[in-house]
């Protein structure tokens, strides 16, 4: 009995002891000055949207003010502006700090309580504090997204074809418009969307009516959104509301809205690869919040953030490759795109892109490169020696140099594969068997499709992570063989009946 009663008066103690811990958290945290406008929000929003509140209460920027955060130096820095206005240096980065900054620029402006606040919160405002973050961001392929998709008269015939409404009239397939719902859930989910004002519209609330703005391409959190005061991305695709949370960003399901299979398998290689059993099995032997990140000491199975964009340093805390909001900045090649494997575009705008028969592809449809918008063979080589140095810190000089040769391997044995279906597809253009004038509605059209934009890549990509279902028999080698194999058997049969 007596030992019964000290195991429960220890347990009594333990919880007031973490629940003093808890209560001097939150105090340390309620230290931290907050606005006038900003307590207003809280206020207010703790009743009506009180997960936004809470969410926004434990994050970085509620505990910390510019001011201090400007203190720090080296590479623990995380705000990359020189300066920071200076009504802005001395209070948490709460609800109006952001969502007030440049009104004049913000169509999405309105009158909300007194206060003029911006629905969208945008790169450009972002950039407040994190200038060289928003510089390289609005300069990847992702922040150029929406447009790489729109304005490339290829790819947004893929799109338009894909995410019609068909119906079936005669034994005859007709395609029919689909609503803008169908494609803002689809391709646009992760590209983005345009975010614009429509006119306003009347909402009653407990506090009375107010006027809000009606946003068409809202919500949405694509990476190439274009949001009301003209800038592109969101922030927030990978830094979500209102935590803005480094952990979640270098975690890899962060990565997983998006990097799927079937077209691109990057998470579910991941996954499978022996970095991700090794990273499933231990999560919580990561410390996810150091600035810098050390190799070895904050974790020692990478994600996809270390790999692609994270500080990382070694564990005297010196640097090993600088972090970089352009996520292509570590990327040679570029393993995904229309038709072969090539070297990264030198813009993220690749609708800028034209190949020697006058078309929007970085390569011909025999595979000769367009050079002249591709980055060169130094370029290459240095961005390739970034993803070396990342892999050496943990791999031997010779595992590395070996894993590397059997990934170019992999992407000139795969373009051999996307050549040969490319030329049956272009046999049955020239026969006959099929209509060029949209190269992704018919059978045989769809089956090259998937040749490059399915099983290639998906083969490219378990070679690059090291996920080998994902190059065997998880769309890879068996399907690009098979695939063929049908391709070519249509061809023979459609001949056979001409």
């Amino acid at each position: 009995m007596k030992k019964f009663v000290l195991v429960l008066l220890s347990l009594f103690l333990l919880l007031v002891f973490l629940y003093g811990a808890i209560r001097q958290e939150k105090s340390e945290k309620a230290e931290v000055p907050i606005s006038e406008q900003t307590q207003e929000c809280v206020d207010c929003h703790q009743q009506y949207t009180p997960g936004i509140v809470e969410d926004w209460l434990d994050s970085e920027h509620a505990a910390e003010t510019p001011e201090l955060a400007l203190q720090k130096t080296g590479l623990e820095r995380e705000v990359s502006s020189d300066s920071v206005p200076e009504n802005l240096l001395k209070v948490a980065v709460g609800c109006y700090e952001c969502h007030s900054l440049n009104p004049t620029l913000h169509k999405d402006n309105f009158e909300h309580f007194d206060y003029k606040i911006n629905v969208v919160v945008s790169p450009n405002d972002c950039s407040t504090c994190h200038a060289l973050e928003a510089d390289e961001y609005a300069r990847s392929k992702k922040a150029q997204a929406l447009g790489n998709l729109q304005k490339n008269p290829v790819y947004h015939t893929l799109v338009e074809t894909i995410t019609k409404v068909k119906k079936v009239e005669d034994a005859k397939i007709i395609p029919l418009e689909s609503s803008h719902f169908t494609k803002a859930e689809t391709c646009y989910a992760c590209h983005g969307t345009r975010v614009e004002v429509k006119g306003q519209k009347t909402l009653s609330t407990d506090l009375g009516e107010i006027e809000v703005p009606i946003l068409s391409g809202w919500p949405n959190q694509g990476v190439g959104r274009v949001n009301p005061d003209g800038s592109k991305g969101a922030c927030t695709a990978c830094h979500p509301r209102h935590s803005f949370s480094i952990e979640i960003a270098r975690k890899p399901y962060t990565c997983s809205q998006c990097h799927l299979e079937p077209d691109l398998p990057a998470w579910n290689v991941y996954r499978e690869s022996k970095h991700g059993n090794i990273m499933q099995s231990k999560p919580n032997d990561v410390n996810w919040e150091s600035i810098p990140w050390k190799v070895g000491k904050d974790f020692k199975t990478p994600t996809c953030a270390t790999c692609h964009n994270s500080l990382l340093a070694n564990s005297e805390g010196e640097l090993i490759v600088s972090r970089s909001h352009d996520f292509g900045a570590r990327l040679w090649v570029r393993i995904f795109g229309l038709i072969y494997s090539h070297p990264q575009p030198k813009k993220g705008d690749t609708s800028l892109v034209k190949n020697k028969d006058g078309l929007p592809l970085p390569t011909t449809f025999t595979g000769e490169l367009a050079s002249e918008f591709l980055i060169d063979d130094q370029e290459q080589k240095s961005r390739q020696s970034k993803m070396m140095k990342v892999c050496q810190s943990c791999h031997s000089s010779s595992w590395v140099a070996g894993h590397f040769a059997k990934f170019e391997s992999t992407l000139a044995e795969t373009d051999r594969m996307v050549l040969a279906a490319t030329k049956l597809l272009l046999k049955a253009w020239e026969k006959g068997l099929a209509d060029n004038t949209n190269p992704f509605d018919e059978a045989i059209e769809q089956m090259w499709i998937r040749q490059w934009l399915i099983y290639a890549n998906s083969v490219r990509y378990g070679s690059a992570m090291v996920g080998p279902d994902y190059a065997a028999f998880k769309n890879g080698w068996w399907n690009l063989t098979e695939n063929l194999q049908k391709m070519k058997d249509l061809i023979e049969l459609k001949t056979e009946k001409q």
